[in-house]
């Protein structure tokens, strides 16, 4: 049988290195939301499910969707999903893995003959990653139906609305509001993920059971000084502003190292317009990601650090604009799908490791209308977002046997209750 999973599992790497190699750019992996390296990617990925034998289409949003009926037409939908756009300069397998791991179960139910007492949706999700219109879960918000009309008009930095790249790519945002999947007919939810950290390399254990998401904010921030020659404005007379978000930085790193507790701070970007090396920066604009479990204690970062923004730029006689451009709150993964995949995950001879998300995933809105679980799978050295991620072959196989066996634990259960 191990056999068997290991057979399945070089199948799925054969097809994560195929799509791989459509990128952007020549260096990484590289395919944004709406992109003709996208555009390719997915009608790639389209084929391997139209050849699978799978019913497909693509929604108004550029989600790709395959559908398994069960012979029972009222029958509720379990989906298996994650996403297949990615960060500038990715790795392999943030997002694709999930999706090319689900198509292998869906393969595997063919084969079998099997019938289902539910319906199974296998989704590619079109955009998670939010890096082209600085918006995340933008397919999933719509599969859920909590998708803002009102970022139709958001643009991208060559000016191109959503709207107009949805048109462009084919999509329809008439549509959009069709294509979500009614909370009463959702089953639950199933997502497969590399950990995106190092807890499972460093125990060399290859999966584990995902309890909750840590909540999220980001927000843009610039600071607003004077431009001034390098050599003749002196140091008490500045208004700098590369100074006073350089402090920022560290005001922010500072806050998060000392309250711990799993919140987490990042400043990921910085731009200095007109920079020259002779010019005192007259504005700089940066990011801040905050990351917490704790909805609360998310909170009072945020407010400590806006706070701590204001008198910063006060002290240094700059202006400051702060502005939030997402806010997602913690989620915790469904308890009744939970105990299934834990003893899945046991009855694979695996240890069961609980751990809490800190990257964010399509499971936090899908879980606003539908149980929701995750299954994170180890990847080396926990790196992420990066080309040098990746995933052995044991790890995927045992992955590939713990997601089976946690479908067939949730068809035994679901035709127990429909016998009770």
């Amino acid at each position: 049988m191990q056999h068997e999973y290991t057979a399945r599992a070089e199948q799925i790497m054969r097809r994560i290195q195929e799509l791989a190699a459509i990128s952007e750019d020549a260096d990484g992996v590289t395919r944004t939301f709406g992109t003709p390296a996208f555009l390719e990617g997915r009608a790639l990925v389209q084929s391997w499910f139209e050849a699978a034998g799978l019913p497909t289409r693509v929604d108004g949003i550029g989600n790709l969707r395959a559908r398994l009926e069960s012979p029972n037409r009222d029958a509720k939908t379990f989906v298996l999903a994650s996403h297949i756009d990615t960060v500038v300069n990715a790795g392999k397998f943030d997002g694709p893995l999930g999706v090319l791991m689900g198509l292998d179960l869906l393969e595997n139910l063919l084969a079998q003959k099997a019938e289902l007492p539910f319906h199974i949706e296998l989704i590619a999700f079109s955009d998670e990653e939010g890096v082209r219109f600085h918006t995340t879960y933008l397919g999933s918000q719509v599969v859920t139906g909590a998708f803002d009309h009102a970022l139709l008009g958001r643009c991208d930095e060559a000016g191109i609305s959503l709207d107009q790249a949805l048109e462009a790519m084919g999509g329809n945002a008439s549509q959009l509001s069709l294509d979500a999947i009614p909370a009463a007919e959702w089953l639950g939810y199933f997502e497969l993920h590399i950990e995106q950290g190092p807890v499972l390399w460093e125990r060399n254990v290859p999966v584990a059971l995902v309890t909750a998401i840590a909540g999220q904010r980001r927000v843009e921030l610039t600071f607003t000084g004077m431009a001034g020659h390098a050599g003749t404005v002196p140091m008490a007379m500045r208004q700098d502003a590369l100074c006073a978000a350089a402090e920022f930085v560290l005001i922010a790193e500072q806050f998060a190292q000392v309250h711990g507790r799993g919140l987490v701070a990042t400043v990921g970007k910085l731009a200095i317009s007109h920079a020259a090396s002779n010019v005192i920066p007259g504005a700089v604009t940066c990011s801040l990601d905050l990351r917490s479990p704790d909805e609360q204690q998310l909170a009072q970062a945020y407010d400590f650090l806006h706070s701590h923004a204001e008198a910063l730029a006060l002290q240094r006689n700059v202006a400051l604009e702060w502005k939030l451009v997402q806010q997602t709150a913690p989620v915790a993964c469904d308890g009744h799908l939970n105990t299934l995949l834990a003893r899945a995950i046991a009855d694979a001879g695996y240890e069961t490791i609980s751990l809490v998300s800190g990257a964010g995933h399509d499971a936090v809105p899908v879980s606003f209308v539908a149980p929701a679980t995750m299954l994170f799978i180890r990847c080396y050295k926990g790196i992420s977002h990066n080309p040098l991620e990746d995933v052995e072959m044991p790890d995927l196989a045992a992955a590939v046997e713990v997601a089976e066996r946690f479908l067939n634990e949730l068809k035994i259960k679901n035709e127990e209750l429909k016998m009770g």
